[in-house]
Parts: C-alpha cells; structure tokens; sequence
C-alpha cells in the first residue's frame, strides 16, 4: 500500500490520496503434516490391525507412518483456486486408489456463493469440515470411514455449491454434491448413477458455537435406490480464558449397497434397503491453555462411538470407546504428542476376522507445517 500526497494551491487544503498496490497472482501456498504412530495391542491373539488369529500369529506392535500429506493452494485470481493434496504415505500401500486425495478447482463468487469440481471432500457431516491434524481423538469416527467407502463422506470426484446466506439472525451454511460415489482416484465411474447430497449447518448460538448440522443423500448405484440421513450438532464453551469444552455427537443412516451386492444374485432379496448401516458418535474434549513457551496446551477427549454395519439382515454392532489426552507444543496443533487407548466390543465375536473384541495402545506425534 502506498500513500500519495498532493499539494492545492491553499496551504490548508493538503490533501491524501490512498492508492492500492495490484495484487499479483498466482498466490501459492504449501502446507504439509506429518503424523507417526507406536501401537500396542493389549488382547490375545489380535493383531495392530484389529484382526484376531487363532494360529496365535499376527504382529501386536509396530512403528506407523499414518500421514506424511502434502498440501499446495494456487490463488490463480481473484476468485479462482485450484488446490492438491497427496498423502505420501500411502506408497507403502497399493497407490492405485491412493497418495492423491484433493485435487479441485473452486470458483467463488461471493460469500454465498462457490463451485468446486474434482476429488474433494463432499459436506455429509461435522467431520468433512476439519482436517485430520486437529481431529480430536485419534482419527475419523468409524462412521465416517464406512460412509466413505459407500460414497457419501471422504474423498469424492464430482461437483459441489457451498455457501453462507442468513435467515433471519441465524447463519446458514450450506453444501450441495454430486458425486460418482466410487471414491477417489477412479479413471470413471463405475455405473451410470450417481449420489446427491446436502448438508445444512444452523448456527443456532454465537457465543458457545452451538451448530445444528441436517444430512441427506439420494442416488442410484447399478439401478438400484440408495439413500443417506444424517444430524449433528457441535457447541464449543468457554468457561474462561484457560479452560473450554467441545462436543461433537453425529448419527447417521444409510443404505449398505456395497453390502448388498456382495451377496451372490440368487441369494439377494429384491429391496436393497433391507441392508442398511446406521452409527452414531458423541465426542467431548476439554482443552486447557497453559502458553508456556515450551507448551501451548493440554487435552482430553473420549470418544463414544456405536456402529451397525448391516443392522436388519445380521446385525453384529461395534461399539468403541476412544480416550486420548494431548499435549500440543505449538499454537494450532503445530506439533502435538497424543496418548490413547482404543477398546472394541461386539455383540458377536468372530475368529479369524476383524470383528472381534480388542484392545489398543496409542502413541501419536504430528507437525503441521
């Protein structure tokens, strides 16, 4: 910013121009994060992966790389974005399907108003709109993951519209997707439907953020209805400077179409709705600010999660209690080391699989950058 000043002929009439320096595009920004793991698992014969072995065999501890994520925003002009973001990590594994998880372009053209197309994350849930290093406990619910894989939540190729518009007082956020629903990294889609998607976010009380989130989804897998529903509500107090309290809960309920089509032709009932998951999760987290110089903050949170994969044909819920405690080193999660335990229950147990009890030791460090 510059400042012009001009003199008239009249000593008293000194007059200031203010004029803008152009801004140049593009803008680039890169972040990244690093997040590294030590399980335990604590229950016999159950490996790190949560699988049980009867042969006694199976690994019960291991150094873990979760995430090593690149992150790269172009501001190519005023209203236009092109982002991506590739977890490197996930080379260990097949990177087919994997490593690329952001790749969009957005186009804003107001507050209210904004497109995005490409692989993205769609608006089904509190989840979408928090980034894994300043997840509360130790990662997605398990609703979200299973959600993810039947096209609703996670990384998504397709289209979305989001925006903020006030009703009233009340600031509503919205989110309108349509997606493939075969998650990420596909060359196409893999049958002519398609899943549709909104997400309306009420902010029903300013001063304790108490947000009231509504979830619905329709679309067409291989000719067959699918649907999605979901509600959620966040608050986050603050007691006083040093001490606040956030609190998550979510449920959500959907067709299991993947699980449908998994049973063989001949033995598949004709109505698809008959496979359906339903979850529900409730998060608290009390956070305490300390600002010493070598340590910003304390945390602790517990986790509540209960899951039905397949709740009327043969219903075998998970339920998962999750308590971790944190200590962050850095202001906004800029490095943090957890410590957690991670127990699973289910009504039935099955050898040899992964629904089976077990318990977990956690260890977790990260550096956002």
């Amino acid at each position: 910013m510059t400042f012009i000043v001009s003199m008239a002929q009249n000593a008293d009439s000194l007059q200031i121009k203010k004029t803008e320096n152009p801004v140049k595009y593009p803008q680039l920004q890169v972040k990244g994060l690093f997040q590294g793991r030590y399980l335990v698992s604590t229950a016999k014969d159950v490996d790190v992966n949560g699988l049980h072995h009867s042969d006694h065999t199976g690994t019960d501890n291991s150094f873990m790389i979760k995430y090593m994520r690149v992150q790269m925003r172009a501001q190519i002009s005023k209203h236009t974005e092109v982002a991506v973001l590739a977890n490197l990590a996930d080379f260990k594994n097949d990177p087919k399907s994997r490593v690329l998880e952001n790749a969009y372009l957005k186009y804003t053209f107001s507050p209210k108003l904004a497109l995005t197309a490409g692989q993205f994350r769609p608006w089904f849930g509190i989840e979408e709109t928090y980034p894994i290093d300043i997840i509360k406990s130790l990662d997605w619910s398990n609703q979200y993951n299973e959600f993810g894989k039947l096209g609703w939540t996670s990384f998504q190729i397709g289209l979305s519209a989001t925006g903020r518009v006030q009703l009233g007082k009340i600031p509503l956020d919205y989110a309108f997707s349509a997606v493939n629903g075969n998650g990420k990294n596909q060359i196409n889609d893999n049958d002519n439907g398609k899943q549709y998607s909104t997400r309306l976010v009420f902010g029903l009380d300013k001063k304790h953020s108490v947000n009231l989130g509504l979830n619905g989804g329709t679309g067409e897998y291989f000719s067959k209805k699918i649907y999605a529903v979901g509600v959620d509500v966040s608050s986050n107090i603050h007691f006083n400077p040093k001490w606040s309290l956030d609190m998550q809960i979510e449920g959500k309920q959907a067709t299991n179409h993947l699980l449908y089509f998994a049973v063989a032709p001949e033995l598949r009932p004709e109505d698809i709705n008959q496979y359906q998951i339903r979850g529900v999760y409730f998060l608290p987290n009390l956070r305490y600010e300390i600002h010493h110089k070598n340590l910003s903050a304390l945390e602790f949170s517990c986790r509540y999660e209960y899951l039905d994969t397949n709740f009327k044909v043969n219903s075998n819920p998970r339920q998962t209690i999750t308590p971790m405690f944190g200590l962050e080193f850095l202001k906004d999660y800029g490095a943090r080391i957890q410590l957690g335990m991670q127990f699973d229950r289910y009504k039935n147990q099955i050898e040899n699989s992964t629904q089976y009890n077990n318990n977990l030791l956690i260890v977790q460090v990260q550096s956002r950058f």
